[in-house]
C-alpha cells in the first residue's frame, strides 16, 4: 500500500479526527451488531495508547440531510464506551460553536463522537466549506472507514483534501490498511491457482468486476441470482426467476469471451413462491417450469465448485449462492462457506451479503479476511480508484 498510515505520523498530544464506519443496526436504542465498532478498535486503541485525543465521525443510515431522531449516534457512543472501557462523549452536532468548544477542551485520552454526519446535506454533496470546518477541529485526519471509501463525501474525501491544504496529515487507519492489503492480493500479483466466486442478485453490478478479475484469476465461479441472467443468455426459460434483461447481452458476451474460465451451476433449487415455506425441488440446469423461480444452487453444483476449488491458493468470494435469508434456501451458501473454511487457500470475502452469510454460518474465524465494505470492495476489485483512499497522503 502506497498510502501513509498511523505509524508514519506523530499522534501524541494531537487532536485526531477519525472517519469510522459506525453505520450499524440499532433496535430499541441499542446496537444489535457491533462488528464494525470492534473492527475500529485497533486504530482507536493505538491512538489512545499513544496520547491522542480522538474525535470520531461517521454516518448512520439515510437521513437525507435532515435530523432523524432514530438515527442519532447515542446508542453507538454507549456501546463504544463499553468496548473501550472509557467514556465516549457524544455531541449533538458535527460542526458549530458547541463542537469547537468541546474539542478545544479535550485532553489526551479523551474520546468524542460527533453526531451523524448525514444530518447535514453538505456531507453527501462533499461541500468544501463543510469539509474545512471539520478539518479545523483536528491536527490530523485518519480514514478508517473502508466501507465508505468509494464515496466522495465531505467526511471521506473532502476533509482529507482540506487537511492537506492546511498542511496537516491525512492518513489511513489500521482497518483501512488491512482492507487494502488483503484486497490488493486479488488484483496485484495474486497467488495461483486463484479462484473467484461471485454471487448475489445482480450481474449488472459486477460486469466490471468480472471483466477485471478474469484477467487475473484461473477460474471464476458464478452462482446466486446473477447466474440466472447467464442461463437466459444461453437460451433457457427462467420463468419467475430474477433475470436482468438489460444484462443478458453482457452475459452472452462473457460466455463467448471466457468460456474456459467461467464455471456455472449444473443444478438448481427452485420454488413455487418467494417464501421460506414454498414448495421446492432440485432440477438440472434447463428450462424452469412456469410459476417457479431459482432460489439456490443444488448439490451437484457444490460438487462442481469443489472440483474447481481443488488446489486453490487464493479464493475471493463476493455474493451469496441463493436467498440465504430463507433457511430453506441457505444450504448452497452455507455449504460453500464450509467448503472454503475447510480448505488451505487464503480466503477473502468481499463484504456485503457474503460477509453476513459467513458470519451467520459461524465460520467467520476460519476465513483469512472478511471485508467490512461491500460496495467499496466491489469497486476496488473492479479496479476503480476509491476517492477516500486517493485523497490520503502518499508514502
Amino acid at each position: 500500500m502506497n498510502k501513509k498510515t498511523l505509524r508514519d505520523v506523530e499522534v501524541r498530544d494531537r487532536r485526531v479526527l477519525v472517519r469510522v464506519d459506525f453505520n450499524v443496526p440499532i433496535q430499541e436504542g441499542r446496537v444489535t451488531d457491533d462488528t464494525r465498532l470492534r473492527a475500529a478498535l485497533p486504530t482507536l486503541q493505538y491512538l489512545l495508547d499513544h496520547g491522542a485525543a480522538v474525535i470520531l465521525v461517521s454516518h448512520l443510515g439515510r437521513p437525507k440531510g435532515k435530523v432523524v431522531e432514530s438515527l442519532r449516534m447515542d446508542p453507538v457512543a454507549a456501546r463504544l464506551s463499553e468496548l473501550l472501557g472509557r467514556p465516549v462523549r457524544k455531541l449533538d452536532d458535527c460542526v458549530g460553536p458547541q463542537v469547537e468548544e468541546a474539542v478545544a477542551a479535550m485532553q489526551p485520552g479523551d474520546v468524542i463522537l460527533l453526531e451523524n454526519s448525514r444530518f447535514h446535506p453538505e456531507e453527501r454533496a462533499n461541500d468544501e466549506a463543510f469539509a474545512r470546518r471539520l478539518a479545523a477541529l483536528a491536527d490530523l485526519y485518519v480514514n478508517d472507514a473502508f466501507g465508505s471509501a468509494h464515496r466522495a463525501h465531505a467526511t471521506t474525501e473532502g476533509v482529507a483534501r482540506a487537511m492537506r491544504a492546511q498542511g496537516k496529515p491525512a492518513v489511513a487507519g489500521f482497518l483501512m490498511e488491512k482492507e487494502l492489503t488483503y484486497l490488493s492480493r486479488a488484483t496485484e500479483a495474486p497467488d495461483h491457482p486463484y479462484v473467484v466466486i461471485l454471487g448475489g442478485a445482480k450481474v449488472s453490478d459486477k460486469i466490471g468486476v468480472i471483466r477485471n478479475l478474469l484477467t487475473h484469476c484461473d477460474r471464476l465461479l458464478i452462482g446466486g441470482g446473477m447466474a440466472n441472467t447467464f442461463f437466459k443468455a444461453q437460451g433457457y426459460a427462467m420463468a419467475d426467476s430474477l433475470v436482468e434483461e438489460e444484462a443478458v447481452e453482457d452475459a452472452r458476451a462473457l460466455l463467448e469471451e471466457a468460456a474456459e474460465k467461467l464455471v456455472l451451476p449444473v443444478d438448481l433449487v427452485i420454488a413455487d413462491a418467494f417464501a421460506n415455506d414454498a414448495r421446492r425441488k432440485t432440477i438440472p440446469v434447463g428450462d424452469v417450469p412456469d410459476g417457479w423461480r431459482v432460489l439456490d444452487i443444488g448439490p451437484q453444483t457444490l460438487e462442481r465448485f469443489r472440483d474447481a476449488l481443488e488446489g486453490a491458493r487464493l479464493v475471493v468470494w463476493n455474493g451469496p449462492m441463493g436467498v440465504f435469508e430463507f433457511p430453506n434456501f441457505a444450504q448452497g451458501t452455507f455449504a460453500l462457506a464450509r467448503l472454503l473454511a475447510e480448505g488451505d487457500a487464503v480466503t477473502i470475502v468481499g463484504g456485503g451479503d457474503s460477509a453476513a452469510a459467513v458470519n451467520q454460518s459461524g465460520l467467520a474465524d476460519r476465513f483469512t479476511h472478511i471485508s467490512t465494505g461491500g460496495g467499496a470492495s466491489l469497486e476496488f476489485l473492479e479496479g476503480k480508484t476509491l476517492p477516500g483512499v486517493a485523497a490520503l497522503d502518499d508514502r
